[in-house]
C-alpha cells in the first residue's frame, strides 16, 4: 500500500516535489478567488501534488452571485454540484439555459461561453470541478457578450 502525505495549504511551498507512486491528500486551509472572482479552494493541480494532467478543486457560489461570462479554450471541465440551484447560460450569446441542481453532472467543452448563478438569495452553491489541465490558476477567457450581440445584429 502507497504512504499517505497529509498537507494543508501552508505546508505545499514547504515540500518537496512528489514522486508518482504516493498516494497524497490535501486540506485547503484558504481560499483564493478564482479568475471569475469565485471563492475557489484547490485541491489537486500541478502545484499541490505534481498532478501532470488533471486540476480538482471546490468551488464556492455566495447567495445570489453571477460569474462573469467566460469560456475555457482549451480544456474541458467536468463539474458535480454537491449542494444548490444553477442556472447555467451558455452557448453563442448566452442563449441557451440549463437548471441545474445538487447531484447533477455538467460537462463543459472547450470554447464553449458560460455563465452560472446562484439561484439563492440565502444559500450558497458548492461545486466540485476536475479539469484536463493540471495548472492551479484556471485559463479563462473573458466572454463580450455586448460584442457579440453587436456582431450577430
Amino acid at each position: 500500500m502507497s504512504e499517505e502525505t497529509v498537507c494543508n495549504d501552508s505546508q505545499l511551498s514547504q515540500q518537496s516535489p512528489q514522486t508518482l507512486t504516493e498516494l497524497i491528500v490535501i486540506r485547503p486551509d484558504s481560499e483564493t478567488l478564482n479568475r471569475s472572482s469565485l471563492p475557489n479552494f484547490v485541491g489537486i493541480s500541478a502545484n499541490t501534488v505534481g498532478a501532470k494532467a488533471i486540476a480538482m478543486y471546490l468551488t464556492i457560489i455566495p447567495p445570489g452571485a453571477i460569474a462573469e461570462p467566460h469560456l475555457h479554450p482549451e480544456h474541458e471541465t467536468g463539474i458535480y454540484l454537491l449542494k444548490g440551484r444553477v442556472e447555467l447560460r451558455y452557448g453563442e450569446g448566452l442563449s441557451q439555459c440549463q437548471i441545474c441542481e445538487a447531484g447533477d453532472f455538467i460537462f463543459t467543452p472547450p470554447g464553449i461561453p458560460h455563465q452560472p448563478r446562484n439561484l439563492s438569495a440565502t444559500e450558497p452553491v458548492y461545486v466540485l470541478a476536475a479539469r484536463n489541465d493540471a495548472d492551479e490558476v484556471e485559463k479563462v477567457v473573458p466572454y463580450n457578450l455586448e460584442k457579440e450581440k453587436s456582431v450577430s445584429e
